[in-house]
């Protein structure tokens, strides 16, 4: 093991005039949105790829990364180093830098001033081509004092970019709002996303419940409703059973929980007379927007089949793969998740898991490549699943988890939320119509997301009737 590098500077009876240290960094799109988060600056030049070709893009690079990083490391770590004070610069941008580019930052002392220990700096940076792009001076004070420390490791930093949620409401842009029955809409968060869903162009809303109820929670939630029809209902269950009834009736074409239990909605999807069963059973989906991740995540079932059986199970999938078929994935990758990758007699979800194979074998599920029992790492991981000797389509590129039961779907939905920086998506899928969960906890990024996909789905769904 190597001892840890440590920094040393040099004080200014040290320097000599022609005195001179260099860094080099390789430009990289994460050195333009970490200073976009870091500054606060979301101007399109950082991070919008129509002005990522403009020479406005190239010198805000240079500016941001360049002028503020490698000239201040050269001066913080190496020449003065650790204890110098930056006192001013006069730098001039004299080539574009792109996305790429090897830069090094040479500065060169050529003024020593005693008096108060300053020092002047030439300052070079060139790219890989040996091109100046950037050329001035920096006027330092220099230590008086010899330090010698060890060198600070960096933080790990993450980007949670979310592009496939960006790229989810890109294909829902600029079409006709789809119109969407709200049961019982009555407090802030619940209005609030009806509101938001309209504003994006995803929906057009119908509130569905108690008219006093949905007054006070659009005013708590400073959310005009005033374009939006409003049906009354006295209670929760009335408002689902008449939110219910649009659907039916054909005067909307998705379903969306307010404020009330989830079961209380579902129960009346499910009521004989409303017509909207199929022959699938209702199962939960949430599409998960991972930024560890190379692709959109689907997670089922984490929300509303507590303890699935095999038939269960069959279903839970086959709605799972026709929603990611939906979503673009033309042969999804489905890993059946267990606690291990081999088939125990005493674990039930690895009897399921083989037999759900044997299944797809035979055509009783369609549309996706399966395997399992898989841990979850193996599904995930491809390093974890060579690891384990194991050679699959699926293993460690999984598109689809399928949990044994619900306890472990939340438990692993919420650990990609909270630990992973997931956003995710929810849909109830099986009925006639997407039925959209909301939840409290729910940002507003998720809200979106979640009418966006059902959107997507209703339209699919017009496409084939």
């Amino acid at each position: 093991m190597s001892p840890p590098e440590t920094l040393e500077n040099r004080t200014f009876d040290e320097i000599a005039v022609g005195d001179s240290a260099s860094l080099s960094r390789t430009v990289s799109q994460e050195d333009i949105e970490l200073f976009a988060v870091i500054s606060g600056d979301v101007n399109p030049a950082h991070l919008d790829p129509v002005y990522a070709a403009t020479d406005m893009f190239h010198k805000i690079v240079a500016q941001g990364i360049l002028e503020a990083g490698l000239i201040s490391a050269v001066l913080g770590t190496k020449l003065p180093g650790p204890g110098t004070i930056y006192l001013g610069q006069d730098l001039r941008f004299l080539h574009p830098v792109s996305i790429g580019d090897r830069i090094t930052a040479t500065l060169t002392v050529t003024e020593k001033k005693a008096d108060k220990g300053n020092l002047v700096l030439d300052c070079r940076c060139t790219n890989q081509d040996g091109e100046l792009v950037i050329g001035g001076t920096a006027h330092v004070r220099a230590p008086r004092d010899k330090v010698r420390l060890l060198r600070t490791e960096l933080p790990d930093v993450q980007l949670g970019r979310h592009l496939h949620f960006r790229a989810l409401l890109a294909r829902t842009a600029g079409q006709t709002p789809i119109v969407t029955a709200i049961a019982h809409p009555c407090d802030a968060t619940a209005i609030g996303a009806a509101v938001e869903a309209a504003r994006a162009g995803l929906i057009t809303p119908i509130l569905v419940g108690p008219r006093a109820k949905i007054l006070a929670a659009a005013e708590a939630a400073k959310a005009d409703i005033s374009p939006y029809r409003l049906v009354d209902a006295p209670h929760s269950e009335a408002a689902a059973a008449a939110a219910v009834a649009l659907v039916t009736h054909g005067e909307a074409a998705i379903l969306m929980k307010g404020s009330l239990h989830t079961d209380e909605l579902l129960h009346a999807v499910l009521a004989p007379e409303a017509g909207l069963r199929t022959g699938r059973r209702l199962s939960h989906v949430y599409l998960f927007d991972v930024p560890a991740y190379p692709r959109p995540l689907f997670v089922t079932d984490a929300a509303v089949n507590i303890c699935p059986n095999l038939e269960d199970k069959r279903d839970i999938i086959q709605n799972a793969i026709d929603f990611a078929h939906v979503m673009g994935v033309e042969k999804p990758k489905v890993a059946l998740l267990s606690a291990v990758e081999t088939v125990n007699p005493k674990m039930q979800s690895t009897l399921d898991a083989a037999a759900l194979c044997k299944m797809a074998d035979r055509g009783q599920i369609t549309g996706a490549l399966l395997d399992g029992p898989l841990a979850f790492d193996n599904a995930i991981s491809l390093a974890a699943a060579a690891e384990k000797g194991i050679v699959s389509p699926v293993a460690g590129q999984a598109d689809i988890l399928v949990v044994p039961d619900l306890e472990a779907g939340n438990m692993l939905a919420k650990q990609l939320s909270f630990l992973a920086g997931a956003d995710a998506a929810g849909i109830v899928l099986g009925a006639r119509v997407p039925i959209i969960l909301t939840s409290r906890a729910d940002v507003e990024r998720t809200r979106i997301a979640s009418c966006a996909v059902a959107v997507l789905i209703a339209r699919a769904a017009a496409k084939t009737a």
